[in-house]
């Protein structure tokens, strides 16, 4: 298990602070302008094509409904985007690499596992679609998003489901849906930051939650 306090904060060499304005061109000035300064940094850290940065942290808080159970076991038919456990104080790792083909961010998360070999979820942030932001899921299944802050944290809220078919999308009813998603990035100070996610359904309520600390790795 990976302790935080081992781990140093220090920028990557191939990073070039402050020169990524695409999450920042999400929101209003005003909205930027409430978020604090190292989330600034963090989310306007440019990397060159290929690079990765890697974020090291535990998970420590987790809840799953028994619905949210059997959406994670029907959802791992299409890779597996969603925590198939509620395990805490286990290691994740989170990588994020500059996908020049894209013009996006190809995020890597693995999360370990009292036993047996980590869940890996792989996903890509894309600059594109009706918010400007997109999850790609795999498998021609997209996650629209939109971004805003809330309570000094960056938020990412669910906005709706689409699947890429023969060079058309469809929109997903709400039904072959796991509900809302939200995931939230809050400083913690210090370099540290937690990522929460939480689905809540519109039948069957909250069904996953899981919140991580991480700093960034050292290079």
């Amino acid at each position: 298990m990976v302790s935080l306090r081992q781990l140093g904060s220090t920028t990557p060499s191939n990073a070039r602070l402050h020169d990524d304005h695409r999450f920042r061109a999400l929101l209003s000035p005003e909205d930027w302008g409430r978020l604090p300064v190292s989330i600034w940094r963090r989310f306007s850290k440019r990397l060159a094509d290929g690079a990765t940065v890697v974020y090291v942290g535990e998970v420590d808080q987790a809840e799953m409904s028994r619905a949210g159970f059997w959406f994670a076991q029907a959802a791992r038919l299409i890779g597996g985007p969603l925590p198939t456990t509620a395990n805490t104080d286990v290691p994740m790792i989170v990588a994020v690499t500059e996908d020049a083909a894209s013009g996006g961010q190809i995020w890597t998360r693995i999360c370990g596992r009292p036993q047996g070999f980590p869940q890996v979820i792989h996903s890509a942030k894309r600059f594109a679609g009706p918010t400007g932001l997109e999850e790609y899921l795999g498998w021609g299944l997209s996650m629209s998003l939109r971004v805003c802050v809330s309570d000094g944290a960056l938020a990412f809220h669910s906005a709706g489901y689409t699947l890429a078919i023969a060079g058309r999308r469809w929109r997903l009813p709400a039904w072959l849906t796991p509900g809302d998603l939200t995931v939230t990035h809050s400083d913690l100070g210090g370099g540290a930051f937690r990522f929460a996610l939480e689905i809540v359904h519109p039948r069957f309520g909250r069904i996953i939650r899981q919140s991580a600390t991480f700093r960034e790795s050292a290079p």
